[in-house]
């Protein structure tokens, strides 16, 4: 959520900027959607890896029960 946010923020600058001709104030607004563009992938790659890591873990414990129920029916 902070990645929109940052990304509004840096374009409303970046218009004040080039409205008023701050060409400081146009390069923070280019600055701050950068920051917001960066957050966005970071998120994304966050919650892509936690996707990841709980498939696997599913994955894990399905094999450990597969096996615990192959062990239990030799035993008999």
């Amino acid at each position: 959520m902070g990645s929109i946010l940052d990304k509004i923020k840096g374009k409303a600058k970046e218009m004040e900027g080039r409205l008023t001709g701050d060409k400081l104030r146009t390069a923070q607004g280019k600055a701050t959607t950068a920051k917001g563009e960066v957050k966005g992938m970071a998120e994304r790659a966050s919650s892509r890896v936690k996707a990841g890591v709980s498939r696997t873990k599913g994955k894990i414990q399905r094999g450990r029960a597969k096996a615990h129920a192959k062990m239990s029916s030799r035993v008999r």
